[in-house]
């Protein structure tokens, strides 16, 4: 009963965490800016560390079942 949640939330996490890293990798190859406003290097830091949190997240909630 308890393992449906999890997997709703790993398949969430997993889904968001990868499509971060895509979408920041492919705009940072075609040197678009991640984020307005920001400065491009730590515009990129931070949404890949995010993205890389999110996968994690996603992994350990799957560990969990």
């Amino acid at each position: 009963m308890e393992s449906g949640p999890a997997i709703f939330a790993g398949a969430a996490f997993t889904l968001f965490g990868g499509a971060l890293l895509l979408w920041t990798t492919v705009r940072t190859l075609h040197r678009e800016p991640v984020a307005y406003g920001v400065a491009p290097r730590t515009a990129m830091a931070v949404t890949s560390l995010s993205g890389a949190a999110f996968l994690l997240l996603g992994v350990w909630c799957f560990g969990r079942l």
